[in-house]
């Protein structure tokens, strides 16, 4: 059973996202909120697999409401946002979250999402991927730096970049690559040295910004 905690300053909002994510049956809706000051005590109480969590709400917004939870081991961040500014959704990036959804999406993508995350994979919108890319390139990773890092990569660790690009979890690259998920583990760590990536969305984005994978049609 997956436990969803959903953060989101508008009611009716929160409402139309739980009747999509409660339709199914092995995703649970443990609790919900309207402002990110509430995530931490929200999370200690009922322990989710996964936040669904809003950019901008009054008071703690879901950036810094991600990076809080981030930075204390907490479980990981789908952001639902309205929102396509790349600044917004680069921040979101920067504070680690996991999955990034358009509240307009459909109730398959959403559900997709929340599964993808909870497992401990990635979820990028397609919509939403040429804003963040956008700001990536913008930031200080100069184009000329990619063939270097690309070379410093095995065969094996550009088969899990892929996998993972493609929102794939450990366990889930793992039975693709007939490898032990702690080897997995152990490529994907190797991955985030050679690229000076943070975490597997910071990779993820690299992966499409060098081509290596294609967005989702």
């Amino acid at each position: 059973m997956i436990r969803v905690l959903l953060v989101d300053d508008q009611p009716m909002v929160r409402a139309g996202l739980g009747l999509i994510l409660r339709s199914q049956p092995d995703i649970r809706v443990v609790a919900e909120r309207g402002d990110g000051a509430d995530v931490a005590l929200a999370v200690a109480r009922h322990t989710p697999d996964v936040v669904c969590m809003d950019v901008r709400m009054p008071g703690v917004d879901g950036i810094e409401a991600t990076r809080r939870l981030r930075a204390a081991d907490g479980p990981p961040v789908c952001i639902l946002t309205t929102f396509d500014d790349d600044e917004v959704l680069w921040s979101a990036v920067d504070a680690g979250a996991a999955g990034f959804e358009l509240k307009s999406a459909t109730a398959e993508n959403l559900i997709e999402a929340v599964r993808t995350v909870a497992s401990g994979g990635t979820w990028i919108d397609g919509s939403l991927l040429g804003p963040i890319l956008d700001s990536y390139r913008r930031s200080n990773r100069p184009a000329a730096h990619y063939d270097s890092r690309l070379d410093a990569l095995t065969g094996r660790e550009l088969d899990v970049l892929r996998l993972m690009a493609r929102g794939a979890s450990n366990r889930e690259i793992a039975d693709e690559l007939y490898l032990a998920e702690t080897t997995i583990k152990t490529h994907v760590g190797a991955l985030f040295t050679k690229l000076g990536a943070r975490d597997r969305a910071a990779a993820i984005i690299f992966a499409y910004d060098a081509g290596l994978v294609r967005p989702r049609r």
